[in-house]
């Protein structure tokens, strides 16, 4: 049998048309949204007599709004969820124990990698370091582990795709992300450190092996006493991407 017999669903053409419209709307809508709200952002940051005019959770990049009990195979956490206004995607923190007003707490800024992280792919480590990071923090009496919505080191998956096809034609990481017009790394950690803040977080031991992780922190007020690396085992699909990030990005590996 084909086709659809449901006389709700539009399958025609003309419904299709009809769908694509709102979508667009929407992701135009979502698009107009962002950038009001990050120019509003500017303007708190900007000396501006315009400042006192802003809604004090415009200050923020990340805005608690839920909390809730996770147990997990690492251990038993706390899930906060996050709207960031100034993004696209809204994140979460799983935190273990009480870590208000506690001094150099374990935490982990991991960016969301839907390949590695959700399909297993082989092409990084990223799976690797959140689950050695969650069962590391999840044996501790207190920690943060933060999941930021910075696909592809925040180009986005279709260009993180894009750059992997070139990536297959021979070019590295870095060499791959210019050629698409991107840095190396267009990632940006004022969420984790409102985050952070919000937490009540004093101070922090940083679980990475990226310096500009500790320096993205620092940038947004957050004192990093010191950083801890996270080291994986290099697969033959990855020696040669964790090598360049040695090299080029100044990884600590």
């Amino acid at each position: 049998m084909s086709g659809c017999d449901d006389k709700k669903c539009d399958c025609s053409s003309t419904g299709f048309a009809k769908r694509l419209e709102v979508v667009s709307a929407h992701v135009a809508a979502r698009d107009k949204r962002v950038a009001e709200r990050r120019g509003k952002r500017k303007l708190q940051i900007d000396p501006s007599p315009l400042r006192d005019e802003l809604d004090a959770d415009e200050a923020l990049s990340a805005i608690h709004r839920a909390s809730a009990k996770l147990p997990t195979r690492f251990g038993n956490f706390t899930i906060h969820a996050y709207e960031c206004p100034y993004e696209y995607a809204d994140t979460a923190a799983l935190v273990k124990g009480d870590v208000r007003g506690m001094e150099d707490v374990p935490v982990r800024l991991h960016s969301a990698c839907f390949t590695g992280d959700l399909m297993g792919s082989l092409r990084c480590d990223c799976r690797q370091q959140l689950e050695k990071a969650l069962s590391y923090i999840g044996e501790l009496d207190c920690g943060v582990v933060i999941y930021l919505q910075q696909e592809g080191r925040g180009i986005g998956l279709v260009n993180k795709i894009k750059a992997y096809a070139l990536q297959d034609s021979g070019d590295d990481t870095v060499e791959a992300n210019h050629k698409l017009g991107f840095e190396d790394d267009l990632r940006t950690y004022e969420v984790g450190a409102d985050i952070l803040k919000s937490l009540g977080v004093q101070s922090v031991r940083l679980v990475t092996n990226n310096p500009k992780k500790k320096e993205g922190l620092e940038s947004n007020g957050v004192t990093v006493s010191a950083m801890q690396p996270l080291l994986t085992v290099p697969n033959p699909h990855n020696s040669f991407y964790l090598e360049t990030k040695k090299l080029k990005s100044g990884h600590i590996l």
